[in-house]
């Protein structure tokens, strides 16, 4: 048997993901080079470094107890994992086990003139190797605030995680996309309890045909009219689709994979941010690169539109900066200490404040953090306004209501909550079946969308609530 160091790093990267462990598989994933593999991730079943562990535990323990000549004499222990790996273990219980056996040929049994069956061998057992999480401080929620399951439809479909999703701003369609290498538009008009959907493969030129790219869809936005969806990937491109399924354009300019991805208001710019540490802004009628900005010392996670011409970045380097179309620096940072205790990993604009639909109220920068905790920001002043702490993991996504009132927020503690941002208080809350990447408001307000690890995709209405 043979392996290459890919597909060992595939399966310590996919271990880490199901054992809850998302920041580090994220940080591995990144240093080790997952997106460059070939590697088809959903055809890959769930703990398969847990059952080749395993396997290779029984095999060494099935070579302990066979002697030279063949027979076998069950072990009296059975092996630790680490044990297994350590040659000098490993050869004690095999000197071990030939000095039982010797002894067994050599002394005759005892019967005291009577013949007995002999007792059943103990079972056989087996060490898998687990994962004890550590203890999390549980934050109660009002039960009178929960969302009840009548007011939630789940959408299956996916055969992987699901890392983004994004409400179409002129019709009821929902965009998700996914580790499956595709992204899919449900129409929840007709009926919302079984939508249909339609599948969007995303693929790449390969010895001049088209092949399935095998990378994982990480982020998606609507244009303003909703006529054009435009999809981020691992495989570094970004792509832009029509409604009915085909694909427009592709942008290639990243030097490896696209985290984030947005259309401004007016239509004619996609942003997008990436693993290379940069930011892009590209006409989105001509594909091409408007302009690059490389002001992050790593990977840029998110990026989000303040007006036509300005926008918001966030990294792993903690660092938040503004900046605007033709200006070679930011016009604005937030830095260090001043931010979050841990790495941002989303941002996002409210849609108050001047030359919006809400003017008569502050604008606000929302962030969310590995730290578990979502801010808001005055984005005037450059001071926290309020600290949101409900949340027991990293939070991924954030999103306001088209109003401005309030922030729902996702969680890898498989919950959604949606706040106050006057206030700060926690209002509606709704826990679902898989750590939560993204959440989604529809145009008006009434619903809410939300993407999770375990491939789901739902929608929860907060009308009547």
């Amino acid at each position: 048997m043979s392996f290459s160091s890919d597909e060992v790093n595939f399966l310590v990267y996919r271990y880490l993901q199901e054992s809850g462990f998302s920041h580090s598989a994220y940080t591995f994933g990144i240093e080790s080079h997952i997106s460059q593999s070939n590697i088809n991730g959903a055809l890959v079943p769930p703990a398969a470094l847990l059952s080749i562990l395993q396997k290779g535990l029984q095999y060494t323990e099935a070579e302990i107890s066979i002697g030279e000549d063949g027979t076998e004499q069950r072990l009296g222990e059975s092996l630790s994992l680490i044990d297994a790996v350590m040659p000098e273990v490993v050869a004690n219980r095999q000197n071990m086990q030939n000095q039982q056996k010797q002894a067994t040929k050599t002394e005759p049994p005892e019967t005291n003139g009577t013949t007995e069956e002999p007792a059943p061998p103990p079972p056989t057992t087996t060490t898998t190797a687990t994962t004890t999480p550590a203890p999390v401080e549980t934050m109660e929620v009002d039960q009178s605030i929960e969302i009840p399951a009548s007011k939630a439809t789940v959408l299956r479909g996916h055969e992987s995680e699901v890392f983004i999703c994004a409400w179409n701003p002129s019709t009821d369609l929902l965009a998700s996309g996914s580790g499956d290498s595709t992204a899919r538009i449900w129409d929840m008009s007709d009926n919302p309890a079984n939508p249909n959907q339609l599948v969007l493969r995303h693929c790449i030129q390969k010895g001049g045909t088209e092949v399935p790219s095998n990378k994982d869809v990480t982020s998606l936005d609507w244009n303003c009219d909703g006529t054009l969806l435009a999809t981020g990937s691992y495989d570094g491109y970004a792509r832009i689709w029509r409604t009915d399924g085909l694909l427009a354009s592709t942008l290639g300019q990243h030097k490896g994979p696209i985290f984030a991805l947005k259309w401004n208001k007016r239509g004619n710019y996609i942003l997008s941010a990436g693993v290379d540490k940069t930011t892009i802004i590209w006409d989105a009628a001509t594909g091409q690169c408007t302009q690059q900005f490389s002001f992050h010392s790593a990977p840029a996670l998110d990026v989000d539109w303040q007006s036509n011409q300005s926008f918001a970045s966030c990294s792993t380097d903690q660092c938040i900066h503004v900046c605007k179309l033709g200006v070679d620096k930011p016009i604005k940072s937030f830095q260090g200490h001043t931010a979050h205790s841990k790495e941002i990993y989303t941002i996002k604009w409210s849609p108050t404040g001047t030359g919006t639909q809400n003017p008569n109220m502050n604008l606000i920068l929302a962030s969310a953090s590995f730290d578990s905790t979502v801010r808001l920001w005055d984005v005037e002043r450059g001071v926290c306004i309020h600290t949101l702490t409900k949340h027991t993991e990293p939070v991924y996504s954030v999103a306001f209501s088209p109003d401005g009132k309030f922030l729902a927020s996702g969680s890898f503690d498989k919950c959604v909550h949606i706040w106050s941002t006057q206030s700060g208080q926690l209002v509606h809350s709704y826990k679902g079946t898989g750590g939560i990447f993204e959440v989604c408001w529809n145009s008006r307000g009434s619903k809410v969308g939300a993407s999770a690890s375990d491939g789901s995709v739902f929608v929860l209405d907060l009308r009547k609530l």
